[in-house]
């Protein structure tokens, strides 16, 4: 789906190991990479000083995992010092990177609000999807299973869609980045419908299930003439224990999910779905920002 990756390491998060599957992530469509790390400065200095001995061992450790580039494809290695939100956000822009890749752990709502989120300050910042992986299991995977998993990454992905204006935003999302990527590896989508049972069954019309279902078939046909095998599930729940419990059935290689607008999604007294995936996911959530 993207062809220009942007991915952030702070080596605590086991992002840097990707440096070793480049391959399978080339295998996965992406032509063009760009490792990054970001050398934390004093809160008191608002100047850093790029101090070329600073920056030069987190660079060799990062180049001496790279191993066997394909030719075709281009890769690069920026360490720079300074505030890590504002450094990735000009490095994206500077490489045209179409996708961002972060670690961030689970998180609870509390532990946010206290110590902060990259993550989350990007999510509302960038013009660019992110894909999020959680440093638990990509420290914890052998190299073997890594190699698989970075290979399917953009292959199959679960789209939760509820007929709400963000959902067919996300539609619409995917539909792009299928058809201006002729590298796409995208075979596969399941189309998720998740009737909350939190909400009173008289909002819902008179036949939830049915209505749900029909939606979701016109859909399937949209995106089924982008040569996508496309699988739909409606079900009545609680709608973010059914998307990790659909993840988990279904072999999904990432929940694609999309903000309704900017300039307060992730606000406290809000509740998002879109939030909560974010901070709840074991399984890599790919965020296409609004």
């Amino acid at each position: 789906m993207f062809q220009r990756a942007l991915i952030c390491t702070d080596f605590t998060d086991g992002m840097h190991r990707l440096a070793q599957f480049v391959p399978s992530l080339a295998a996965g469509g992406i032509q063009s990479f760009t490792f990054f790390h970001n050398v934390a400065i004093d809160a008191e200095r608002e100047i850093p000083s790029q101090d070329p001995a600073i920056l030069a061992q987190p660079k060799q450790r990062i180049t001496d995992l790279l191993r066997d580039v394909p030719d075709a494809v281009e890769v690069k290695v920026e360490v720079q010092m300074g505030r890590v939100g504002d450094n990735i956000l000009r490095l994206a822009k500077q490489c045209h990177a179409d996708v961002i890749f972060l670690g961030t752990p689970t998180r609870t709502m509390l532990e946010e609000k206290l110590f902060g989120s990259t993550t989350m300050q990007l999510a509302e910042k960038t013009p660019v999807p992110l894909m999020i992986l959680r440093p638990q299991l990509i420290s914890t995977y052998t190299t073997a299973e890594l190699e698989l998993r970075t290979s399917h990454l953009f292959r199959y992905l679960l789209l939760p869609y509820d007929g709400q204006e963000t959902g067919k935003t996300l539609i619409e999302k995917v539909k792009k980045q299928v058809q201006s990527n002729p590298h796409s590896v995208l075979e596969r989508v399941r189309l998720l419908w998740v009737i909350d049972d939190n909400i009173r069954r008289e909002f819902h019309g008179d036949h939830p299930v049915e209505q749900a279902q029909a939606e979701c078939e016109k859909i399937q046909a949209e995106l089924a003439g982008l040569g996508l095998v496309v699988n739909t599930t409606v079900v009545e729940g609680d709608p973010i224990q059914q998307i990790m419990l659909t993840a988990e059935q279904y072999d999904i290689g990432a929940i694609a999910t999309c903000a309704s607008g900017l300039g307060g999604f992730l606000k406290w007294s809000t509740p998002s779905l879109t939030r909560d995936i974010l901070r709840r996911s074991w399984h890599p959530v790919l965020y296409f920002p609004a």
